[in-house]
């Protein structure tokens, strides 16, 4: 795992590989999202599993944790007859959201740089002077 954002930006990264630098997702979560991008309709959980070859449960929480970061959606299909079932897609917005979450985060990094230049770089000039 990389720890600092040198390494990162050092690192080989496929385009892949924002969404775990972006959301902190997992390998597995990677896959499914893959899975889902490359079929053309909707997929049940169940589907899911099976086509990455996991326990059902194993692929329901990568489902949950697409879901909560936005990069796919999830519809309900109703029988006939009454019930229900959820197929799940790739959400339409990823990019939009992903370069929205860039641009908040550039503006977050030039924020606390300029904290960190006011808390220390201006307070070593003053103390310079003084001495």
């Amino acid at each position: 795992m990389v720890d600092s954002m040198a390494e990162q930006l050092q690192q080989d990264m496929a385009c892949e590989g924002l969404l775990e630098c972006f959301h902190g997702l997992k390998r597995l979560d990677r896959e499914v999202f893959q899975t889902l991008v490359h079929t053309d309709e909707p997929l049940t959980v169940d589907a899911i599993a099976e086509s990455v070859d996991r326990e059902r449960s194993t692929a329901y929480r990568a489902v949950q944790r697409l879901l909560q970061a936005g990069f796919i959606q999830k519809e309900q299909v109703n029988y006939d007859q009454g019930g229900y079932y959820h197929v799940y897609k790739p959400a339409s917005n990823v990019t939009d959201d992903m370069q929205r979450f860039l641009n908040d985060w550039y503006a977050k990094m030039g924020q606390l740089i300029e904290e960190f230049e006011n808390k220390y770089e201006r307070n070593d000039a003053a103390n310079s002077l003084e001495g």
